[in-house]
C-alpha cells in the first residue's frame, strides 16, 4: 500500500469564479450539460466545491443545490448534491434520512457509525443537532433496540482507542473472553463482543483475531457470522472489515453494496462519502 497516492486532491488550477459560470451555463437553456457538471465537481476537493457552492449563491443570490435538483434526477442528482455537503454533514443527513418517517434504515446506520474515528463521530453529533436541532443519541436510542442500540449508543460514546500500542496479554485474554462468549458455549454473550469490538484499538485487535485463529481453529468473521444475525451480524461485520482491510473496505461497498441499500441506490449515494474517507485514509497510509 505505500505506493498508493491519493487522487482526490486540491484541483490545482482552480477558478472559483469559473466554475460557477460553467456550471450556471451548463444549467441554462434546453437541457443540462452533465459532463460539464461532472468535469467540474469531479475533480474538485471537498473544501473546493463547498466553496463553489457557497460562491454561487453570492454571485446569483441562488442556492446551487436547488437549481441542480431542478435540472437532475434520479441517482446521478443525488450524487451531485451529495458532493456539494462536507463528509460530517453528509453523514448527519443520511442518519436522519434514515430514521425520519416510518421504519428506520439500519444498514445506514450501521455503515456510517460502525465506521467513524471518535472524532468523526462527535463532529456528526454536533451537525445533526446544529441541522436537525434533535440528539443523535436520543433519536437512535428511540429508532432501535437491543443488542444493536446497545453497540449504536456505545460507539456515539467515542471512546476507542486509537492508539497503535498491542498488548499482546491483553490481547490473548480478548481472544479468550470472544471464544467463550461464542463458540466456545451454548449459546452468545453479545456484550462481550460489542465492549472489544468498539473499545479497542485497531492494532490491538488485529492482534486479538490472530490469537482468536489460533484459539478457535477459524476466523473471526466466520464467528461472527456463526454466533450473531441480522443487523447486530452487519455491525460486527463493518467494524471487522474497518480493523481488517482499512481502505478497501469502502472500496467492496462501493464495488458489492449491500442488496437490501441498492434497490433504492442509496449504495450510489453513499458512494461520494466513500471516497472522501478514502482520500483521508490514503494520506495516512502515505
Amino acid at each position: 500500500m505505500g505506493n498508493v497516492q491519493p487522487t482526490i486532491v486540491a484541483y490545482p488550477d482552480f477558478d472559483v469564479l469559473a466554475d460557477i459560470k460553467a456550471i450556471r451555463k451548463a444549467c441554462k437553456g434546453l437541457g443540462t450539460d452533465e459532463e460539464a457538471i461532472i468535469n467540474i465537481l469531479a475533480n474538485r476537493s471537498c473544501p473546493q466545491r463547498l466553496e463553489i457552492k457557497q460562491a454561487y449563491f453570492d454571485k446569483y443570490d441562488d442556492e446551487l443545490v436547488e437549481v441542480l435538483k431542478k435540472e437532475l434526477s434520479g441517482s446521478f442528482e443525488k450524487v451531485v448534491i451529495a458532493l456539494l455537503d462536507s463528509p460530517t454533514v453528509f453523514d448527519a443527513k443520511e442518519l436522519r434520512k434514515a430514521m425520519k418517517g416510518a421504519g428506520t434504515d439500519e444498514d445506514i446506520l450501521v455503515e456510517i457509525l460502525c465506521s467513524r474515528s471518535n472524532e468523526e463521530i462527535c463532529a456528526v453529533k454536533q451537525a445533526y443537532n446544529e441541522l436537525f436541532e434533535r440528539d443523535l443519541e436520543e433519536d437512535i436510542a428511540g429508532d432501535t433496540s437491543g443488542d444493536v442500540r446497545n453497540l449504536l449508543l456505545t460507539l456515539l460514546q467515542a471512546q476507542r482507542d486509537e492508539g497503535f500500542e498491542v498488548d499482546e496479554e491483553q490481547a490473548e485474554a480478548d481472544a479468550t473472553e470472544l471464544f467463550e462468549a461464542g463458540e466456545g458455549q451454548f449459546g452468545t454473550d453479545e456484550s462481550v463482543f460489542t465492549t472489544i469490538l468498539v473499545k479497542r484499538n485497531y492494532m490491538q485487535l488485529q492482534a486479538t483475531f490472530k490469537i482468536y485463529e489460533q484459539l478457535a481453529d477459524s476466523d473471526i468473521k466466520d464467528a461472527i457470522k456463526n454466533e450473531a444475525s441480522g443487523t447486530l451480524q452487519k455491525c460486527y461485520i463493518t467494524i471487522g472489515n474497518c480493523i481488517l482491510f482499512s481502505v478497501l473496505s469502502f472500496i467492496k461497498h462501493i464495488e458489492c453494496p449491500p442488496t437490501s441499500i441498492g434497490t433504492h441506490s442509496q449504495s450510489m449515494v453513499l458512494s461520494p462519502l466513500c471516497f472522501e474517507r478514502l482520500y483521508i485514509s490514503v494520506h495516512v497510509i502515505t
